[in-house]
């Protein structure tokens, strides 16, 4: 990692983060999208933005259900993975995420913990404001995190994992807001050391953003079936939220 970069430039765009977690379901994945699909209701000629969209797995999901959808991410590895997806209907781009966008949609999808990466809470917040300014009038903005306090409640200190012939050594710990996990690579004879932070944001802090954004919060599920949400117990916090002006 060079001195300019910060954490996410270097981590996300490396063969190691993928392979650290190729064990993403795809199948909950795609169980999620549709569950999401059925609960929006919304008609094909809807336009999805997925903001933070890594290799793309969740934008290729909701075009294969028949939407347009835009996916965006930072990682150019990621994004050239993506494109070897993209079609008329399905295409992508680098985009820092606490930028805007030149269009509009009808709904925007920030997913599996995309949100909190930022050193700054106004860093953080400007990813809202993304999400607010790419929405159309009474669009539909969804943003899919870790249950911060179940996940605080169960840190494991550290764990040692063995992938394809890589070895993942990874330290967890809780400081001052941010979860940072710090993780060490032996592939070999080479070895990496690389960063991964994300601010413990609760569904409070959720809550009182989505209000300071002037946006409406509608609802909030625990988990990729859409069940209620509970601090103490859901793996997921999946907010809901409309752009009503």
């Amino acid at each position: 990692m060079t001195k300019q970069q910060k954490w996410f430039q270097s981590w996300f765009d490396t063969p190691y983060y993928h392979i650290l977690y190729k064990q993403r379901n795809n199948k909950e994945a795609q169980q999620f999208m549709k569950n999401l699909v059925a609960y929006l209701n919304k008609s094909k000629d809807q336009t999805i933005l997925d903001l933070a969209c890594g290799k793309g797995r969740h934008s290729i999901l909701l075009n294969s259900l028949g939407f347009d959808v835009t996916g965006v991410d930072l990682s150019s590895q990621s994004i050239m993975e993506a494109n070897k997806s993209a079609n008329q209907r399905l295409r992508f781009k680098i985009h820092d995420m606490r930028s805007p966008l030149d269009n509009t949609y009808n709904i925007v999808l920030n997913l599996f913990t995309s949100f909190g990466y930022f050193d700054s809470i106004e860093d953080n917040f400007k990813v809202l404001d993304t999400i607010k300014s790419s929405l159309k009038l009474n669009g539909i903005g969804v943003i899919d995190f870790m249950n911060s306090t179940r996940v605080l409640n169960h840190l494991v200190p550290q764990n040692s994992i063995k992938i394809d012939g890589v070895h993942f050594a990874i330290k967890r710990q809780y400081t001052n807001g941010v979860i940072t996990k710090t993780i060490d690579v032996v592939d070999g004879k080479l070895s990496f050391q690389f960063k991964e932070k994300v601010r413990a944001f609760t569904q409070k802090d959720f809550l009182r953003m989505i209000s300071k954004a002037n946006l409406n919060f509608v609802e909030c599920f625990g988990n990729y079936n859409l069940e209620p949400f509970s601090a103490k117990t859901s793996d997921r916090l999946i907010l809901i939220f409309k752009k009503n002006a």
